[in-house]
């Protein structure tokens, strides 16, 4: 065999290899790091879900946080609810969190101020997460559900700006079952 053709070969052969390692790569990378949200309707539902005994009935209106550390679907609202903190905190919304039992992880730094609940009794019914559940003056449930609807979750799309500000206004809300498509991990083992 000349030596040119053995060195197409050989290069031919590297290409080829690298092609595969580069494309096995990409299936790999696509399928831990990318996930196209759920195009089936999540139904997020009130059923039992209350504040533990400590912050039942008047006081501040409560925002709590419903997470599952592992989900990849929390990166989608975890700047959007550190602007929600931002802003509201200060008008008299307190903001708690409640993991889910048994995981294991931390909020990033920017959600350190978000106060973590021992117990929040009803959670485990919930569908899905990232979630969120807020609470009025009169320790009402007034909203639960998605942050948002759609793959991830900005002021813009929103569904909780304009509860707390209605709230805030001392209008009532009363919001405790939502359908919405978007990014959630299953609360629930199935």
């Amino acid at each position: 065999m000349p030596l040119p053709r053995r060195k197409t070969v050989i290069t031919s052969l590297l290409v080829l290899i690298a092609a595969v390692a580069l494309w096995s790569l990409y299936q790999w990378y696509q399928a831990r790091y990318i996930r196209p949200f759920s195009e089936t309707t999540v139904l997020f539902d009130a059923a039992g879900l209350r504040l533990p005994a400590g912050l039942a009935g008047p006081g501040a209106i409560r925002v709590v946080h419903l997470w599952d550390p592992p989900c990849p679907c929390n990166v989608g609202n975890q700047q959007h609810l550190a602007e929600l903190v931002q802003r509201f905190a200060g008008q008299g919304v307190s903001f708690h969190v409640w993991q889910k039992p048994g995981s294991r992880g931390q909020l990033p730094d920017t959600l350190k101020a978000l106060q973590p609940l021992a117990e929040l009794p009803g959670a485990e019914h919930l569908p899905a997460s990232p979630a969120v559940a807020i609470w009025d003056r009169d320790g009402k449930l007034a909203y639960v559900g998605p942050y948002s609807e759609g793959a991830t979750c900005t002021s813009g799309n929103s569904f909780i700006e304009p509860v707390l500000e209605a709230l805030l206004a001392g209008r009532a809300v009363h919001s405790t079952g939502s359908l919405a498509v978007g990014c959630y991990c299953a609360w629930q083992e199935e």
